[in-house]
């Protein structure tokens, strides 16, 4: 069988391809437990910069849980599954490195709550978002936690509990994504995005990504004290001490990545 995950390290960049086409990228138990390590791995391999997640086809990036699998398994199998997919958002969220999200199709359901889940998310013109769950009789619990801190509460909202279909140029306009690219274009567009992001120091990007998700929860008061003492962190690396070195000589930074 073809393995549900396509795991490629292209330079700097770990490109991490969902590879069920058949199913519409839908997240089956194993993929959902591959895609998990894979990222877990990619965080301690050096070499990986930025990591990038597509799906395999035309038709979709992720069409969400696979229902046939949940419907086939026990009660306390589907309990795992979405507790899996639970793991998988906050594995996004602790990642020490950019996530990007190349949309290549349909991002519905849990599908969309990846791409609400990864730093940027660049689709081609044919994707369409949606969250159809409540016309099945269930509600988009989880995928909504990451989607309200990015689109507000109105309009997060509104995707949940009309289930209405969000095309690409709509997506764009409201900040579910950041470009829109004619499909011969779309890896072209994702590959120097991400290789912009590799040319970055990975301890900087580190950090800030860290301090970034860690201060959505907490009061502004308390998110100003914790960037202040970020910014101590990250004006101590060797990497900033580099960076206004080469500023200053004007050359281009060569990142150790402490």
């Amino acid at each position: 069988m073809d393995d549900p995950l396509l795991d490629e390290r292209r330079g700097p960049i770990r490109l991490l391809t969902l590879n069920r086409p058949a199913q519409r990228n839908a997240l089956s138990p194993d993929l959902l437990g591959r895609l998990r390590a894979a990222l877990q791995d990619a965080d301690r391999d050096q070499t990986s910069r930025v990591v990038c997640i597509t799906g395999a086809g035309d038709r979709a990036f992720c069409a969400g849980a696979d229902l046939s699998s949940v419907a086939a398994g026990s009660a306390l199998a589907a309990h795992e599954a979405r507790r899996a997919y639970s793991g998988l958002l906050l594995d996004l969220s602790r990642l020490g490195k950019p996530v990007v999200a190349c949309i290549n199709g349909a991002a519905v359901a849990g599908g969309l709550g990846i791409v609400a889940s990864c730093d940027f998310a660049l689709a081609a013109e044919e994707a369409h978002f949606a969250l159809p769950e409540v016309d099945v009789g269930l509600f988009p619990y989880i995928a909504l936690a990451p989607l309200v801190r990015m689109l507000g509460r109105r309009r997060a909202l509104e995707l949940a509990m009309t289930g209405r279909r969000v095309d690409a140029q709509e997506a764009l306009r409201i900040g579910l994504v950041n470009a829109v690219a004619p499909r011969s274009q779309l890896w072209e567009q994702a590959e120097a995005l991400c290789r912009t992001l590799a040319s970055k120091s990975p301890a900087v990007l580190r950090l800030g990504r860290k301090a970034f998700y860690a201060m959505q929860d907490v009061s502004y008061e308390a998110q100003i004290e914790a960037m202040a003492l970020h910014l101590d962190l990250n004006a101590g690396l060797e990497d900033a001490a580099e960076g206004i070195a080469a500023f200053l000589e004007r050359r281009k930074p060569e990142w150790k990545g402490r």
